[in-house]
């Protein structure tokens, strides 16, 4: 079913670019405007604010920036393939790059000049699709952290350093595990490492949840995995084999959702895509502490009431620290209107001087080291600490970063995943079941 699912936009979109020309002078945007993009409603004002520069520095061009929510975000994007009304540029994610790749609804883009290592390491590299040729300019990255309420590591008895010094394991979950169960609260009063702690009755779970992690995983177990010593496939880059069904991933899974069974972890019915997200299970006073991502930081830091503070990802079983380092890019569409007028504006986006004042805003980290300083010192003004957050990327001695998953049938990795991960969160199905859903996904690869 997902196959012919494809297949059939495969065809579609095929049949849209076969038809761009026509489409095109429908949808006529204008011979010297450039439509962008974007879903993050946060990082808008500092768009236009590039927007406005760019237009300064080439006279006649226009920039016309369309912000939706994440979830619209790339349904409309994917209908406007089809109906060949899509933007000329836009903000691309990893986990789509592959599938958008393989359509060649994308334009190379390596006439731009784009130096890998005028951006952080591994971000540029990413965007390399299987034919060797650039699909996307680096814009932003992000890295995951544990975000907490200061008021309730305090009142368990634990301290800010406690917790940047924690480690754990997949037999008795170390150091962490301590942690969270001491930060659970029962309807009682009794802690998650107190005699007579009720696991069903839970107030104030030691963990948000942030759902089931589907096929990444990226703010819930990426992190455990990782620091263990898994990799999601057989190569870093357009792999061909999934390995979901690895001993040592499948000890993690049990492991962390086994932390929703002993009532530490919120559980799966607690979270709410847009509806009660880890941020809210904080400001609620639901929860204690999140792992969460660093787009994530002033959304936190805003909420009213909530006394936040942030440490790193704890120490795995390799004796290092793990967070996923993920990287958007701005990619042009191949059926661009203003082709010409796009990639200027992709290389300014990519520039330091659009990335220097996407830092000032204090909103995410820009690619480049200098937007990356600017948005450390913004968030410096605002009184806000990020080390918890740039660590990983500047100390490779303790810390491992790594990647989405890049490979061809994302949707369908993720349409597979999905349903399984929930099955083993929600309904305590045991990860070894995972085993066959790496089976079916790795057949839908080739193998």
């Amino acid at each position: 079913m997902r196959l012919r699912t494809v297949t059939a936009l495969a065809g579609a979109l095929a049949l849209s670019l076969a038809t761009g020309c026509a489409q095109q002078g429908a949808a006529g945007s204008g011979a010297n405007t450039v439509t962008y993009w974007l879903w993050d409603a946060n990082q808008l004002p500092a768009y236009r604010a590039c927007a406005k520069d760019f237009e300064r520095q080439n006279p006649g061009l226009k920039v016309k920036i369309t912000q939706m929510g994440w979830a619209d975000y790339w349904t409309k994007l994917t209908a406007s393939f089809i109906a060949g009304t899509e933007p000329d540029v836009f903000t691309d994610h990893i986990q789509k790059f592959g599938q958008f790749a393989d359509l060649k609804v994308l334009e190379p883009l390596d006439d731009l000049g784009i130096d890998d290592s005028a951006y952080q390491p591994g971000l540029a590299a990413n965007w390399t699709g299987q034919d060797g040729r650039r699909y996307g300019a680096p814009k932003d990255w992000d890295t995951i952290a544990l975000f907490y309420n200061r008021q309730m590591v305090k009142e368990a008895g634990l301290t800010a350093a406690e917790l940047g010094d924690l480690s754990w394991n997949p037999e008795d979950g170390g150091t962490f595990e301590k942690a969270v169960a001491r930060l659970t609260v029962d309807r009682n009063g009794r802690r998650g490492d107190e005699k007579g702690f009720d696991k069903n009755n839970v107030k104030v779970y030691g963990l948000a949840t942030g759902g089931a992690g589907d096929s990444d995983g990226q703010s819930t177990w990426s992190p455990f995995t990782a620091s263990a010593g898994w990799h999601y496939t057989d190569k870093a880059r357009w792999g061909s084999e999934y390995r979901y069904d690895d001993p040592t991933f499948q000890s993690v899974i049990d492991w962390y959702f086994g932390l929703a069974k002993k009532g530490y972890l919120a559980p799966f019915t607690d979270y709410t895509d847009g509806a009660n997200p880890a941020v809210a299970q904080l400001a609620s006073g639901k929860a204690a502490t999140s792992l969460d991502g660093a787009w994530m930081i002033s959304t936190y830091y805003g909420s009213k009431g909530l006394k936040v503070g942030t440490a790193v990802t704890p120490v795995g079983p390799t004796g290092k620290r793990a967070t996923m380092l993920n990287g958007l890019a701005d990619s042009v569409t191949s059926n661009a209107r203003n082709k010409e007028g796009a990639k200027k504006w992709v290389r300014y986006l990519a520039s330091d001087a659009c990335q220097r004042t996407v830092g000032g805003y204090g909103i995410v980290f820009p690619a480049t080291p200098e937007g990356t300083r600017a948005a450390v010192a913004a968030y410096e003004k605002k009184g806000i600490d990020v080390s918890a957050f740039t660590e990983p990327v500047t100390d490779k001695k303790n810390f491992t970063t790594f990647s989405f998953p890049v490979t061809d049938y994302a949707a369908d990795v993720f349409a597979l995943m999905r349903p399984a991960m929930q099955d083993v969160y929600a309904n305590g199905a045991p990860a070894s079941d995972l085993t066959e859903t790496n089976e079916q996904i790795n057949f839908i690869l080739g193998q």
